[in-house]
């Protein structure tokens, strides 16, 4: 419950997801304009982030730690199903 707890924050699942597209580690602010927030939610949520061992601060900026990256991959089969069930409503005759 504490981890749904966590990814179910204002822009935690966003931060995971952006960490894991990029190639490189990303600044402060190229996480806000991504996560378009204000600076103290995204700082509280690269805290708890970081406290849960999800994310880390690496020189350059935040990357995915191997627990992150772990995370994710459990995450794959839900946006699999989401994108699924998604497009049933863009199905003719769905509405």
């Amino acid at each position: 419950m504490v981890l749904l707890d966590l990814l179910g924050r204002r822009t935690a699942l966003r931060v995971i997801w952006e960490l894991s597209k990029a190639a490189a580690p990303l600044t402060f602010r190229t996480l806000q304009t991504a996560a378009d927030t204000n600076p103290s939610v995204l700082n509280a949520r690269l805290r708890e982030l970081r406290e849960a061992r999800i994310v880390e601060l690496a020189e350059g900026g935040y990357i995915l730690t191997a627990d992150g990256r772990s995370l994710l991959s459990m995450l794959s089969p839900l946006q699999e199903w989401a994108e699924a069930w998604a497009a049933r409503f863009d199905a003719p005759g769905s509405r």
